[in-house]
């Protein structure tokens, strides 16, 4: 274990990864380093142009992360740590840096720019050690960077987007991952691996070789280490300055390689453990409407939103200061204000608002979960656990009140939005002119709809008492006169003509016969040359990817007669009711997409 005694000075410290990202994660688990994920909140606003070189952008970004966490921790109530680590990895071609794709088109620009070249990654780390006397910080801070050079193979324009559709490049700087799905793309590399999965665990592990173990004398500090050094150049100075049997005995067994290493930390298994806490605390925080009273840039103290809210400040204050833990607000001397995450989701009335979405989580979803002992027991759905009624589930019950309906409307708007780009650029549709969303609800899908494809006129077919509450959804636009809500009952009642049907979250609702049923009244409906758009989360059946389609399964399970299905299962069903050319696009969102020809 030539990493141990490297990876050992940092065992008995509390260590600190200012980065949410889980490849990070995985590397300095693998690596044995015990430590706690506190991502940073530094916005990256640095000005890249005024930095000499690409490579100390990002180390100024990485320091800059690593020092956020480490006040952040050291501020009121919180234990200053003793290292924070930070980190940043950018992509370079031709001088450029590629950032993260906003969009599916983004990341085709950039994978189309790194084509058939040669570029450069390049990772920035800034190690920052830190200690505390009385109330001031102190940090020292040890920063260095790593470049790769990676080469891809030419690529044709179909791999490049089926690629895109997988839904990989989204979250990647350069738009791809080397460690997934992207080592597809690359011919070779040059250099560290690790440096472009993340994080340069070579070039890390030396570092802390020269900060823990410096040569014993002058002609020892002139050896350059091209490689990790050796077991035997390891020395604890602190066992040296400690004179005593027992710290003699701990480094002559350090030395015959008889101590054993301890388990990586579980953060990832802590953070499922009590994953449902920070769930809570943004449920209630929600409920309250802590986020709203913080609206429009208002930055209040604990007792001026307790006084709002109508609340204790003790337990108003605890509240705040956990969800300013959780990256949902600021706290500063002056008092508490909503980050940018919280302006944009969690205030009820922003355009991008979940704050619905939220609260029918908090009504309705988590207690829902508390039978899924049950239904795993049963195999049966537990809706008339939860409501005290015999209808099939929440989106079949007749007898709620029209609060509860609008409560559940404002959920599935709030759903809607967020994969609704991603589900009608799926494909290209600009060759039909009529559509008709079957259970459209809202029309947030339909509003997308027209916004993509301006001379698309869409009709949302919905039943009367959702079309009823359906007006005060609608955004003011140009684009809305494209948009017809017509009453019925799909089931039962003539569906509207239109080029292309669509069918957003309901297949997996239902049980199999009535599926057939709707897909077959589809089917005669649809003229030749047809469609049917289908958006759900679809499984991927070798179970590699699609993690939260495989716990929506679960809440399926839950709630509804229905089930989640793969993207052959879905083909299988479509062919099965005379459609054929079934294409399935996995666009990275909540939702999929499924577009079948008839």
């Amino acid at each position: 274990m030539v990493l141990c005694p490297v990876i050992g000075k940092l065992l008995h410290k509390r260590v600190v990864l200012a980065s949410a990202s889980p490849r990070r994660r995985e590397i300095l688990s693998q690596a044995g380093l015990r430590f706690e994920v506190v991502p940073s909140r530094f916005k990256e606003t640095l000005e890249k142009d005024s930095f000499p070189t690409l490579y100390t952008y990002a180390i100024e970004t990485a320091k800059q992360k690593a020092l956020e966490v480490a006040h952040r921790m050291h501020a009121k109530d919180f234990q200053t740590p003793d290292v924070v680590i930070g980190a940043d990895t950018i992509v370079t071609v031709g001088g450029l840096i590629l950032e993260k794709p906003v969009d599916k088109q983004d990341a085709y620009l950039m994978l189309s720019r790194l084509n058939g070249k040669e570029h450069s990654v390049f990772t920035g780390v800034a190690v920052v050690h830190c200690s505390s006397t009385g109330d001031r910080l102190e940090t020292k801070v040890l920063e260095f960077h790593e470049e790769t050079k990676v080469k891809f193979s030419e690529l044709s324009e179909e791999l490049l987007w089926e690629y895109i559709h997988s839904g990989e490049p989204m979250d990647k700087a350069g738009g791809y991952g080397i460690q997934a799905l992207g080592g597809m793309l690359v011919e070779r590399i040059s250099g560290d691996f690790l440096n472009v999965v993340g994080f340069p665990l070579n070039h890390f592990c030396k570092k802390l070789a020269q900060l823990y173990c410096p040569p014993p004398d002058e002609a020892a500090q002139c050896i350059k280490h091209d490689s990790i050094p050796s077991v035997d150049t390891f020395r604890d100075r602190s066992d040296e300055e400690g004179s005593g049997q027992a710290g003699g005995d701990r480094q002559e067994a350090a030395y015959n390689g008889t101590v054993e290493t301890p388990p990586p930390f579980p953060a990832e298994l802590l953070g499922l453990i009590e994953g449902f806490k920070g769930s809570k605390v943004l449920f209630t925080a929600c409920k309250l409407k802590v986020f709203d009273v913080l609206k429009d840039g208002a930055i209040l103290t604990a007792e001026d939103i307790a006084s709002k809210i109508d609340t204790s400040v003790c337990g108003t204050e605890r509240l705040l200061d956990a969800c300013a833990m959780l990256g949902l607000l600021e706290r500063s001397e002056r008092g508490y204000s909503n980050t940018e995450l919280a302006r944009l989701y969690l205030v009820s009335e922003g355009e991008h608002s979940l704050h619905g979405f939220v609260t029918l989580c908090n009504d309705y979803t988590w207690e829902l979960f508390t039978h899924l002992e049950s239904a795993i027991r049963e195999g049966t759905n537990q809706f008339h656990e939860v409501s005290g009624r015999r209808a099939d589930n929440l989106f079949k019950d007749s007898s709620r009140s029209k609060e509860a309906q609008l409560q559940f409307m404002h959920a599935v708007h709030d759903l809607t939005k967020l994969s609704a780009r991603a589900v009608v650029t799926a494909f290209n549709l600009s060759h039909f002119t009529s559509a008709c969303h079957l259970g459209g609800c809202t029309g947030a899908l339909a509003h997308a709809l027209v916004q993509e494809y301006p001379h698309l006129k869409v009709t949302v077919f919905d039943l009367p008492e959702i079309l009823e509450l359906a007006p005060s959804f609608q955004p003011a636009g140009e684009r809305a006169a494209q948009i017809h809500f017509m009453p019925g009952d799909f089931c039962q009642d003539r569906l509207p003509e239109a080029e292309l049907y669509i069918l957003s979250r309901i297949i997996h609702e239902w049980p199999e016969d009535k599926v057939h049923q709707l897909l077959g009244r589809i089917s005669e409906r649809c003229k030749p040359g047809g469609g049917l758009l289908v958006a759900e989360a679809i499984l991927d059946e070798e179970r590699r990817n699609s993690r939260g389609a495989w716990v929506q399964s679960l809440s399926t399970l839950l709630q509804t007669p229905g089930r989640q299905r793969s993207g052959e299962e879905y083909q299988r069903l479509l062919r099965a009711q005379g459609f054929h050319d079934v294409r399935v696009v996995r666009t990275g969102a909540l939702l999929d997409a499924v577009l079948a020809t008839r």
